[in-house]
């Protein structure tokens, strides 16, 4: 019989869900089975799964045709599961390293039936915090009842903190409820059956504080099902049991205590609720108070139970209101001192800066135009990527919606002919961008930018990534060049749209930037010109460049390196264009954040080597090209879409991996040949190798996981549902 069936439920955890499968499956105790529940998940959630169950057979997954919540769904997978112990796990938290092992020492130690472990909250800005209750498991017997050690009722009352013998669940027959707060009954109803219990002492279990999407952060009257739970909770109290008094009191303690914690956040109730949730606090109260009375507590958190007691809203409320006052008033003298100072710098500042703010300001008293789309790409660097294509399509389809973009003064002569603009930091810019309906850009906005009320922000991002984002750059602190995580998520939360190319990147994007925006998972835009590009697209691309007919075009892209700074991969284009053949020509474009005037690595005096890093579109640039050489640059996702070779150079790569930190191993899916020194990339193409069997067999693989929605209608799809609100 397997040791542990972890049950796992899952639900809308896309960019979790592979952290917490590895972190059980990678562990190095292996008699385990994991019985994954998909509760009709209406993401990525499902192909994950599965993805993981075709090369792990301890996998198994129960598929749901409908939605039935996080409770039913544990039981389905407690129905399924064959281990000795059952280990609930949410599918958003994940397991410490070396945890399952420790668990399975002391289960074997003690011959528990239910072992509780310890846990660690994290939270989005990956600060973590120890459990409070965790820093009295050394105090607790080695084994024991409930009724012998009962602050066993003060540890967080959720399933995913205890590993269960299967025959006292059989014993106990409990059925999860549907809804929130179903872990209460389970908790109490299972410790106080228990006759075998033991903790561990160490953290076992990473509980994620998710920043949104957690049922704890959702308002609503979901959580008025916290009453009928504990409800349950004392009408099948076993009073005949030993110690069965004092637990009741201690219980009806506990209860008391979390009913105030829910009150005490209005994150998860609106105001209109609050009032009658303190009356059904109040009715639980008195229907459960026992007959002996309970232990209260003292000082203010007993002045709450009192006022509970007595039906008290009015006061409470009152007194809440003003401790948060004589709080803010603390704060605010602190902060007066902090101003002083920042004042003091401010008075440096240009006046300039202080007429644009209240320029701003006053227009945004104005009402939102909408008719007007406002559009950007690379900080103002000029028309191009997703926001260009988009724009393009909506000049087609919506009309009637006036697109301007926003470009820096010295790019305003990179403008297409007839393009509406304002100039960056302009009066005219801070009229538009206060009055626009829908703000469209591939990078964020500026600090300053408001999010009025009813304007749309659509961001489309540049590429798929490889390299990881926001919040999941905080695991690689030597990588991270922007470490203001609370600023990156203020600006993110200005998101109506987040614009994605495949399955893959809304995974990433949930994890890095867990936010309130809808993911159009559409395709890129900007790759529309490549889904659709013809021979005479090609030619046309060709000619304009100057390249003869025939005539082989590699083109080379490294990224750029932002926590190396001058660093450039060893890279002799002689050497390389003499490998190609005679008729070969190298062209060389440097990332965006490079000096373009001096890109790094070219050779302007030999006439097969040309420096391309200026050249306004890198879309021409693909249709032009033959073959792609780059190492960790998102150009690769695109490039695929022309099913042409590929080539990844990645000489730093094991540096690269460990210091900026990446999503997958490039090098093991990859999609084409692989070099990781010059002298391998010029036998690759001596040899043909940039396009034999293995190479074309990785591009295909490549392309079906990265290129599937490049229909040529991505920009369609975008506009449709943004300015067009067609679903």
């Amino acid at each position: 019989m397997t040791l542990i069936s972890f049950v796992v439920p899952v639900y809308q955890v896309q960019g979790y869900l592979r952290q917490c499968l590895d972190s059980i499956l990678n562990q190095s105790f292996t008699d385990i089975e994991v019985v994954a529940i998909d509760d009709c998940s209406p993401d990525h959630s499902g192909e994950i799964l599965a993805e993981y169950a075709a090369r792990d057979a301890r996998l198994r997954v129960i598929t749901l045709e409908r939605n039935e919540g996080q409770g039913p769904a544990r039981n389905r997978g407690v129905a399924a599961a064959t281990g000795e112990y059952v280990w609930f796990l949410d599918s958003d938290d994940w397991l410490a390293d070396g945890a399952l092992r420790a668990v399975v020492d002391r289960l074997r130690e003690t011959d528990a039936e239910v072992l509780i472990v310890d846990h660690a909250r994290v939270y989005w800005d990956n600060q973590t915090d120890s459990s409070v209750q965790g820093r009295r498991f050394h105090l607790a017997p080695q084994v024991f009842a409930l009724r012998d050690w009962p602050e066993a009722i003060d540890i967080l009352h959720v399933p995913w903190n205890k590993v269960i013998r299967r025959d006292l669940l059989d014993r106990l027959g409990f059925q999860f409820r549907s809804g929130w707060y179903e872990d209460v009954p389970f908790t109490y109803g299972l410790l106080g059956t228990a006759e075998r219990i033991t903790l561990l002492d160490r953290v076992c279990v990473y509980y994620r504080q998710r920043r949104a999407g957690a049922a704890t952060r959702t308002v609503g009257d979901g959580h008025f099902a916290i009453f009928p739970n504990w409800a349950q909770v004392f009408d099948t109290l076993d009073d005949s049991r030993p110690g069965a008094a004092q637990l009741r009191g201690l219980l009806f303690r506990r209860m008391i205590w979390h009913f105030l914690m829910v009150r005490g956040n209005e994150d998860r109730l609106p105001k209109q609720l609050r009032k009658r949730f303190f009356t059904e606090m109040t009715a639980h109260y008195r229907r459960y108070l026992p007959p002996g009375g309970y232990p209260v507590p003292g000082g203010g958190e007993g002045l709450k139970h009192r006022l509970v007691a007595g039906g008290r809203h009015g006061t409470f409320q009152a007194l809440r209101l003003a401790f948060r006052a004589t709080g803010a008033a603390r704060t605010a003298g602190e902060a007066v001192a902090r101003r002083g100072v920042r004042a003091a710098r401010a008075v440096v500042r240009a006046g300039r800066e202080a007429a644009n703010r209240s320029y701003y300001a006053l227009q945004r008293r104005r009402s939102i135009d909408p008719s007007l789309a406002l559009y950007a790409a690379y900080w103002y660097r000029g028309y191009a990527c997703n926001p260009a294509a988009i724009y393009e399509k909506a000049r087609e389809l919506a009309p009637g919606v006036r697109g301007v973009w926003v470009v820096r003064r010295d790019k305003v002569s990179t403008l297409p002919p007839g393009v509406a603009y304002v100039v960056a930091g302009s009066r005219a810019y801070y009229r538009a961008l206060a009055r626009a309906k829908y703000l469209i850009n591939n990078v964020n906005w500026p600090n300053n930018v408001v999010k009025r009320p009813g304007s749309v922000h659509v961001m489309t991002h540049h590429g798929t990534p490889l390299k990881v984002m926001g919040l999941d750059q905080q695991d690689y602190p030597g990588g991270v060049q922007d470490p203001d995580f609370a600023g990156q998520m203020r600006r993110a939360d200005r998101w109506d749209f987040s614009v994605t190319a495949n399955a893959f990147t809304t995974q990433m994007w949930e994890r890095a930037y867990p936010c309130r925006y809808e993911t159009l998972e559409t395709g890129y835009p900007r790759n529309d010109r490549l889904a659709n590009a013809t021979a005479a697209d090609v030619e046309a691309a060709r000619a304009k460049l100057g390249i003869a007919p025939g005539q082989r075009v590699v083109l080379y892209a490294p990224t750029h390196r932002e926590h190396h700074p001058g660093y450039h991969p060893p890279f002799d284009p002689a050497e390389l264009v003499e490998a190609l053949g005679p008729d070969a020509q190298l062209l060389m474009r440097s990332h965006y954040f490079h000096d373009r005037a001096h890109a790094p690595g070219t050779a302007r005096q030999a006439e097969r080597v040309r420096d391309v890093s200026a050249y306004p579109s890198v879309e021409e640039l693909y249709l032009a090209s033959d073959v792609l050489v780059t190492d960790y640059s998102s150009l690769m996702f695109d490039y695929a879409i022309l099913d042409r070779p590929i080539v990844v150079y990645a000489p730093d790569w094991q540096a690269y991996r460990l210091v900026r930190g990446v999503y997958f191993d490039i090098t093991a899916e990859p999609p084409g040949a692989v070099a990781t020194t010059f002298a391998d990339l010029l036998d690759l193409f001596r040899t043909g190798a940039v396009d034999n069997d293995a190479a074309v067999k990785a591009r295909g693989q490549f392309r079906r996981r990265f290129c599937a929605l490049e229909d040529g209608r991505a920009a369609e799809r975008v506009v449709r549902r943004v300015l067009l609100n067609q679903a």
